[in-house]
């Protein structure tokens, strides 16, 4: 896994790893913006972007963007997060000057071209997005956890925002931040690192300017209860607390736990919740990290009647991973699985690409696969013991529910936290 980097005279960072036996590239844009970076005025600008930055560009119109990639059997995509967004291609090799040419130009020189449809087009995604609670409570999820902080509001955006931004804002809010030194392009598969350097420097906007200022951590604040009334079949809910951060070294003894807890199939939830008592189709454990906290969480979809027997079992679930996080064959098989998942992805060049260039983005080390798993090997039932205790304590945790009465969701609280039983 040897990756070579070069920053550019204008800032932009060039990164590749070469994986000889492929004949295919990865190869992504990685720009240090997202939900967080937005104002509360500002909420949604940079996904109704991401989306803005396929309708053409100065040189190429959407349709032709379209027909180059399609005529290059090639995949082209993009995503916002809460902290980047990323404008991602696989190609043949042969095929990547051509696809950095045009993707670089759809980065620096979006034409906004057909704005108002594409508005549309988002405004549908958001209605779509509100009608799937599956999906929507966790953007209320995050609003118990985070409160008013940035991390707290959904990435998709607010209706009014999409609609009423002018494009003078949001070209100006482009401006502001696809700059150079908030860039990395991101290259895994069959690539040579000099050509590819020689080519970005070729591409880059000629621009200059300097990016909002970061985004300070969120406060500790108590724990919230959060309910939104929808005539579903299903409850859908979440319990979370905040997490660690994207470089804190307990984040491989985090997945650990989240694997015994409910990240697998084996996992404690899984097995009680599901296999054990049917209560559930879906419930799972998760854990997200950010440049400077993270969020733990557990999601259960189950109806009206077992709400109560759900969420009583998760609570015990809790309370069990507390006081013994793991026995030494869980510790031995969530391990195992960690490293399998690790190894695995890593074979693919989209993985590869997507970690080069979000982790020198984020200014985050890049571990060779045997410091991986060497530090993976090194988690011991102490360190889950001290994760568990800290992030999954009662008093820390919120609570967010989506279903046709919020007095059945409240009232099943009680069996997982007493501070979430006070709060509701």
């Amino acid at each position: 896994m040897d990756h070579r980097l070069t920053e550019l005279p204008s800032g932009v960072r060039v990164v590749t790893e070469a994986m000889p036996s492929v004949r295919s590239v990865a190869l992504g844009f990685w720009i240090g913006t997202g939900s967080c970076a937005e104002s509360d005025e500002q909420a949604g600008l940079s996904h109704l972007l991401e989306h803005l930055l396929f309708r053409g560009s100065e040189r190429f119109t959407s349709l032709e963007i379209d027909q180059v990639f399609d005529g290059m059997g090639a995949e082209l995509n993009a995503a916002t997060g809460k902290e980047t967004t990323s404008v991602y291609s696989r190609v043949l090799d042969r095929h990547l000057p051509r696809a950095l040419e045009v993707m670089a130009d759809m980065v620096w020189r979006p034409a906004f071209e057909d704005a108002d449809t594409e508005r549309l087009v988002v405004l549908e995604e958001i209605a779509m997005h509100d009608d799937d609670p599956q999906e929507k409570v966790f953007d209320v999820l995050d609003e118990a956890v985070f409160g008013a902080h940035p991390l707290g509001r959904a990435i998709i955006g607010r209706r009014e925002v999409v609609a009423e931004t002018p494009l003078e804002a949001i070209d100006a809010f482009h401006r502001a931040r696809y700059l150079p030194e908030n860039v990395v392009i991101a290259a895994a598969g069959s690539v040579d690192h000099d050509a590819l350097v020689a080519l970005a420097a070729e591409t880059l906007a000629d621009r200059s300017g300097e990016a909002p200022a970061g985004v300070d951590p969120p406060r500790p604040e108590a724990a919230r209860v959060r309910f939104e009334g929808k005539d579903t079949e299903q409850y859908h809910l979440c319990l979370g607390a905040p997490g660690i951060a994207n470089d804190d070294e307990r984040r491989f003894a985090l997945r650990v736990l989240d694997n015994v807890l409910g990240g697998t199939s084996s996992s404690r939830l899984f097995q009680e919740v599901r296999e054990q008592r049917g209560l559930a189709y879906s419930v799972f454990s998760f854990a997200s990290q950010y440049a400077a906290t993270g969020q733990v969480g557990i999601y259960v979809g189950t109806r009206p009647e077992n709400v109560e027997p759900a969420l009583e079992v998760v609570g015990a679930e809790l309370e069990r991973v507390r006081a013994a996080p793991a026995t030494a064959r869980e510790l031995d098989r969530a391990r195992e699985n960690v490293k399998g998942r690790l190894v695995l992805a890593l074979e693919s060049t989209s993985s590869r690409m997507s970690r080069l260039g979000s982790f020198v983005l984020g200014g985050l080390p890049l571990l060779s696969l045997d410091e991986l798993i060497a530090r993976v090997d090194a988690v011991r039932v102490e360190d889950l013991e001290e994760l568990a205790t800290e992030l999954l304590a009662p008093e820390r945790l919120s609570a967010a529910g989506i279903g046709p009465d919020e007095a059945v969701f409240r009232g099943a609280l009680e069996h997982v936290s007493p501070a979430l039983a006070a709060a509701a």
